[in-house]
């Protein structure tokens, strides 16, 4: 699935100061391609985040249009869009977002829960086999560390298996072996055909990548 972001831009009020209006997101036109894992680097605060936001169906746009497999994301009704994202788009955030009164399994299966759909069980223990956390299936998160934590959260992005694969920090809580294992797999994912944006600072993420780009002051860049 192609996602087309035309003349996109974001911009925010500041509470205080000289500026009161700025632009975290400068006038913006790319794609992201099918069968490609794109790397997206660039200093703290550089709008990256932003970026994946909206290109993820979170944020709305200030100005431009965001389409994957030809629809405008936001002239989607709020519904319609959340469906589509459940359906297509697998979001890897930044920090823990594990529900604590919830199994390693049953967090993992939760976008499938969100919509009364079917689990894929089957889906769920591959990627922890895949993930190396198979055996903390039945743990609650409070019984798990930050890098375990992350793989659920990459582990429960993925289990829809995704058109679309937007992936912020995938590796912040990891060692270096897990770090080169899940970039790795998410190299696998683009390689089935997904379109993936990974948003990181690991140098080593180049070695993955498809495609760089560069994000400094709200200004996106091919390298």
């Amino acid at each position: 699935m192609e996602l087309i972001a035309e003349k996109v831009t974001r911009e925010f009020v500041r509470p205080s100061g000289k500026t009161n209006r700025f632009f975290a997101v400068k006038e913006t036109d790319f794609a992201l391609q099918s069968g490609r894992l794109t790397v997206l680097m660039g200093r703290s605060g550089s709008g990256k985040t932003t970026l994946l936001n909206m290109l993820s169906g979170l944020l709305m746009p200030s100005s431009g249009r965001i389409t994957a497999d030809g629809k405008d994301l936001y002239a989607m009704p709020d519904k319609e869009l959340s469906r589509f994202r459940c359906e297509h788009f697998g979001v890897i955030p930044q920090g823990q977002t594990a529900i604590h009164s919830l199994t390693v399994t049953e967090n993992i299966l939760l976008p499938f829960a969100l919509y009364g759909d079917a689990p894929d069980e089957a889906r769920a223990r591959q990627l922890m086999e895949r993930l190396d956390i198979a055996d903390l299936a039945n743990a609650r998160p409070a019984e798990l560390s930050g890098g375990e934590l992350r793989r659920v959260a990459i582990a429960r992005a993925l289990v829809r298996k995704p058109s679309l694969i937007f992936a912020d920090e995938p590796t912040g809580d990891l060692d270096d072996e897990n770090t080169a294992e899940v970039f790795r797999f998410l190299k696998e994912c683009a390689s089935e055909g997904a379109t993936v944006l990974v948003v990181t600072h690991e140098n080593d993420a180049k070695g993955y990548a498809d495609i760089m780009l560069k994000m400094s002051a709200g200004v996106l860049t091919q390298e």
